[in-house]
């Protein structure tokens, strides 16, 4: 008879130690067990619940968990936005805190709050010396933080922390948020933007002399041009804030996220392949590469049997049970996406990218290829050096308008239904610059934003 790892006494404690030791790996975890951790979220409460008893370091570990986990408010929206004057955070923080319903923290927002004797003093100090003490701002912050609302909505401080100590205090004091959204655009741009502030002092609303003129005549006769706007004061509250932000950086390296503000405010706010395998198993001359050829050699669709079948055998290989796996354009309609469901294969993310139709035209319909070097060219984009290369280049079939139209028609169709079926998806604008799609989807594969709070 045998004892195994989970038999009392030193050897039993011992062979588990064994079998958990990395050194063995790689280990065949069954795939259920990481969906069941995701769909629970037990990873993060796991991290979340070590973070607390690090930071508060309890006498008594047992009914601080307790304590914790009756909260219930790991999951609430815990969002840092921070940018250079001009950039649009407020107005991002406030659409982001209506969209979330959550609580947004400002240092105006702060010091104006009543009945209490903390922001009476910020207050006399801000009128006298038009800024807030470190630690005089960090425990107004801590007393509005304890408050019931923020506890069970969560919060977006808008502009906090301002310095590098202020940052580095907060962490001190375990207030861990799980987004930091930093907004940068050039400083031409941010000084153009405040020359055109206006404000109504009825309402408090700030318009613009460009980009958001009230159309309403008498909010046009009250508006107002606010205090410290000019060039110069401008210019030096950029600098001071350049002088913070790269200290400030640092202190948050996981859950930071840059975008770029030189954008309309409504695209800032609304900010992986199976037909490589399929090739691969034909040049692999696997056993279902000799079913795939004929397909490819008549230029028809391989039958679904066999893609899933082909998926099925790389999903399964040691890499993608380890790491994971990205899928770029499949499952293509609901069938596909219930056979992968019934097989087990699970995907943790989901994201659309909507395109409007005239840029689909615009991206496919003007691409060529030129025969001789075999180098690709966009007409608009990307257009022949000369005369004679532009001469010879070549238009796909593929890519005609008819072909286009006929292709999008099918994707329409089918789209609606798999969003449908997935509907934690997260939708993106595909109609921008790659670098920010990227950086849009790269953040909802770390740290999915806060869903909103009932």
């Amino acid at each position: 008879m045998t004892r195994g790892p989970s038999d009392s006494g030193p050897q039993g404690a011992a062979a588990l130690r064994s079998s958990m030791d990395a050194t063995t790996a790689p280990h065949r975890i069954p795939p259920q067990m990481p969906q069941y951790g995701e769909a629970n979220h037990v990873f993060e409460l796991m991290q979340n619940m070590l973070e607390q008893l690090l930071i508060h370091q309890p006498e008594d570990p047992i009914p601080f968990m307790i304590d914790h986990l009756q909260r219930d408010n790991d999951y609430v929206p815990k969002i840092v936005i921070l940018g250079p004057p001009a950039s649009g955070k407020t107005t991002i923080a406030m659409w982001l805190a209506k969209h979330l319903s959550t609580n947004l923290l400002s240092v105006e927002g702060l010091i104006a709050k009543e009945y209490s004797p903390l922001a009476a003093d910020a207050r006399m100090h801000y009128q006298k010396f038009k800024m807030v003490p470190n630690m005089l701002l960090i425990r107004l912050m801590q007393e509005r933080l304890k408050e019931e609302d923020c506890i069970r909505r969560g919060w977006i401080l808008d502009g906090i922390p301002e310095t590098r100590e202020q940052a580095l205090t907060i962490q001190t004091l375990g207030i861990s948020p799980r987004h930091v959204i930093v907004l940068s655009a050039p400083d031409t741009v941010l000084i153009e933007r405040n020359l055109g502030k206006r404000i109504d002092p009825q309402t408090g609303e700030i318009y613009h002399t460009t980009f958001d003129w009230p159309p309403e005549l008498e909010i046009q006769n009250r508006l107002m041009v606010p205090a410290g706007i000019s060039e110069g004061e401008t210019a030096r509250k950029l600098l001071e804030y350049h002088r913070n932000i790269v200290r400030i950086l640092p202190s948050y390296p996981k859950i930071l996220k840059v975008i770029s503000a030189d954008q309309p405010c409504v695209d800032v706010f609304y900010q992986v392949c199976c037909g490589q395998l399929l090739k691969e198993a034909v040049a692999d001359k696997s056993k279902y590469g000799d079913l795939i050829q004929p397909f490819f050699e008549k230029d028809i669709a391989v039958p679904d049997n066999i893609i899933m079948k082909v998926l099925k055998q790389r999903l399964d290989q040691q890499d993608c049970v380890e790491r994971g796996w990205v899928l770029h354009g499949f499952p293509r309609d609901l069938d596909q996406a219930h056979t992968m469901d019934s097989l087990g294969y699970k995907p943790n993310r989901v994201f659309f990218l909507n395109v409007p139709f005239d840029s689909v035209i615009e991206r496919l319909s003007l691409r060529r290829t030129d025969p001789v070097t075999g180098e690709r060219y966009h007409l608009m984009y990307k257009p022949p050096p000369t005369m004679e290369v532009q001469a010879r280049l070549l238009q796909n079939p593929k890519d005609s308008e008819e072909q286009i139209k006929l292709k999008m028609d099918l994707f329409y169709r089918n789209s609606a239904e798999l969003e449908q079926f997935y509907r934690d998806a997260i939708t993106l604008n595909g109609d921008q610059d790659p670098y920010t799609v990227f950086e849009y989807i790269e953040s909802g594969i770390i740290n999915l934003l806060p869903k909103k709070v009932p």
